[in-house]
């Protein structure tokens, strides 16, 4: 495991690194954290690449000249 502050390679089982002295260990409740909100992300930026693409189809028909 790489240390997130000092970089220097530790092994996978450790709390604390061996180099820099500071935890380096992640709760379990973290990651799923991190990972629920990793989805949530997700799923906006698809949100918002819909609403961008609409928005833009919907200007796009707006200067037509009309007939």
């Amino acid at each position: 495991m790489s240390c997130p502050f000092c970089q220097s390679d530790n092994a996978s089982s450790v709390l604390v690194c061996a180099t820099c002295g500071r935890d380096i260990a992640v709760p379990e409740s973290l990651v799923l954290e991190r990972d629920a909100l990793l989805r949530k992300r997700d799923v906006l930026r698809e949100a918002l690449a819909t609403a961008t693409s609409e928005l833009e189809t919907w200007e796009r028909r707006k200067k037509r000249p009309s007939s």
